[in-house]
């Protein structure tokens, strides 16, 4: 006999993890693991202090629409091994 108040497993989808990478413009590779569910400020700022740069240096792209911090990788329909674009914000002429 089951116990009614029994806490539910959470749905398999909501806690899956993507492996993602994140491509510089010099065209190195980092790779992060994320829950489908986890805000991109979480890997934004991650992706930062590995390469000693502030966030407003960079903007993160994927599918050439521009990342926020709010988004996720399940809104956005993010798949296993996709890649994010990071791009240094350039001064000067």
């Amino acid at each position: 006999m089951a116990d009614s108040g029994e806490d539910k497993k959470p749905d398999v989808s909501s806690t899956e993890h993507l492996n993602l990478k994140v491509r510089s413009q010099d065209g190195t590779t980092t790779f992060f693991k994320a829950k489908k569910t986890t805000k991109f400020s979480k890997l934004i700022s991650a992706f930062c202090a590995k390469q000693s740069i502030s966030e407003a240096e960079v903007v993160f792209m994927f599918d050439g629409e521009r990342l926020r911090g709010e988004q996720t990788p399940e809104e956005l329909d993010m798949q296993n091994d996709d890649t994010i674009d990071a791009m240094i914000h350039q001064v000067g002429g």
